[in-house]
């Protein structure tokens, strides 16, 4: 079957680039292939009463489907060049900061209406951060929540449905370079294209890989992110995420100079578990709907490691220290903050006993089994910094679960319009190596989307 666009991968950026390419270019053949289910489908087995625990699902519903893995994220949209990714280094700061707000405006007008935008711009926090060796990063947030997030991807989707070509359940094998375009090899057939654009996310950075060294595509040595989640009462955290939701708090260590920072914070959220390339890491959530608030609050602290040659698989390592957590606890090891700098594991009778009830069902143990001591030693000097601006971060039965990874894809090369050596090819959002998250993954769709657009 022959189309004008072949999108690989169903989340914001594929999302967005068929939002943007239907409304530039109405009538144009357009087809959407993703690995996981329709958004409806995508519903995950734990139930916290029959089943407790991740059961190795062979497509992770929570990671693959329409709307990506961040589809069941807490919907926040970071409005920044600060963090979220380098889309600005490819199309300058004034264009990528534009579409972030274009996005920020589809959102609004597919269901996200109503919902807050928090600026990160309270110099009395920003004063008190820095008195403590903290940088708050400046930023415009908008939060819409897993239950809001839902609804945004739900109406896109009811309106790309008879305009776009959904294959869902449809894994991409290859990527073939024709004399007039590429072909999209799938289990049960082939599509032919004159333009692809890939999205695979986080989740597909195995498959890009492979896909760029089949295809010759150069690509350099990323980072991956190793760290914990933290759990504690909301009252802790509430002066920050009361006023800016989403602080992003980066903080440089002692010890060994590294930067450990706060990643998706999610007040009165809850602690849920992702399977990745069948590694069951840790993640969180937060909803826009009162009644579905938590009294704890939950954020990820984490560690960026640059490796240089001759190592190369990022990826791989942090993987390998996911799988020891699995090893160790059947899946997310959970450990109070007092036992972990106490030498100690946590039990079960000390979780039992903790006065933060965890939100995940994880197995009590040990972290400083699992994590590297280096970057171990700097979410612990991490957190006593933060008791400083935030005081009850560092109480003994603050929660800790791990691990968290964030994988990178090597950063595929890609020119000005992300257009890889070959015509027509593209590779766009987190899959790239160039986006980081919800907002600038999209905005990626859209510009490529543009580009497009003006050939046809």
């Amino acid at each position: 079957m022959q189309y004008d666009v072949i999108i690989v991968g169903g989340g914001p950026g594929g999302i967005y680039a068929a939002y943007e390419l239907s409304k530039q270019r109405p009538g144009s053949r357009i087809a959407l292939f993703e690995l996981g289910h329709p958004l409806e489908k995508r519903t995950c087995p734990i139930d916290g009463v029959k089943v407790k625990s991740c059961i190795n699902c062979p497509v992770c519903a929570i990671m693959s489907g329409f709307g990506g893995a961040g589809a069941f994220s807490d919907g926040k949209y970071n409005i920044t060049n600060q963090f979220g990714g380098t889309l600005y280094e490819k199309i300058g700061k004034k264009t990528a900061t534009e579409l972030l707000w274009y996005v920020d405006g589809i959102n609004m007008t597919h269901g996200g209406e109503g919902t807050k935008i928090y600026r990160a711009v309270n110099q009395d926090i920003k004063k008190k951060c820095l008195q403590n060796g903290l940088h708050l990063l400046d930023a415009e947030v908008r939060h819409l929540g897993t239950d809001v997030n839902y609804v945004v991807l739900q109406q896109l989707y009811d309106e790309l449905k008879d305009k776009v070509d959904f294959f869902f359940d449809t894994p991409v094998r290859k990527i073939k370079v024709d004399e007039e375009g590429y072909t999209v090899v799938t289990d049960k057939d082939e599509y032919s294209c004159t333009y692809c654009v890939v999205s695979v996310g986080r989740s597909g950075s195995k498959w890009m890989q492979t896909i760029c060294e089949e295809l010759d595509i150069p690509t350099e040595s990323n980072r991956v992110d190793l760290g914990v989640r933290v759990e504690l009462p909301a009252q802790v955290f509430s002066d920050l995420t009361d006023e800016l939701y989403e602080s992003k708090i980066v903080y440089r260590t002692e010890k060994f100079e590294d930067n450990v920072r706060t990643f998706c914070m999610n007040p009165h959220g809850i602690v849920v578990n992702e399977n990745t390339n069948g590694i069951v890491t840790v993640n969180g959530h937060s909803f826009e709907d009162p009644s579905k608030h938590t009294d704890n609050t939950n954020f990820a602290l984490l560690v960026s490691k640059h490796f240089s040659e001759p190592f190369k698989d990022s990826n791989g390592y942090g993987e390998s220290i996911a799988r020891l957590s699995n090893m160790l606890g059947g899946g997310v090891i959970v450990q109070r903050f007092g036992d972990l700098v106490r030498g100690r594991r946590s039990t079960v009778s000390r979780i039992a006993e903790c006065t933060v009830v965890p939100t995940l069902a994880a197995t009590p143990g040990d972290l400083s089994l699992v994590l590297p001591k280096r970057i171990l030693d700097g979410i612990i000097e991490m957190i006593y910094a933060l008791d400083k601006i935030a005081p009850g971060t560092a109480n003994d039965d603050t929660l800790l679960y791990g691990v968290e990874v964030k994988f990178y894809n090597m950063e595929v090369s890609v020119d000005e319009n992300l257009e890889t050596r070959y015509p027509g090819l593209y590779v766009i959002g987190d899959g790239s190596g160039v986006t980081h998250s919800l907002s600038h993954a999209s905005a990626s769709g859209v510009y490529v989307a543009r580009h497009i657009a003006e050939k046809i």
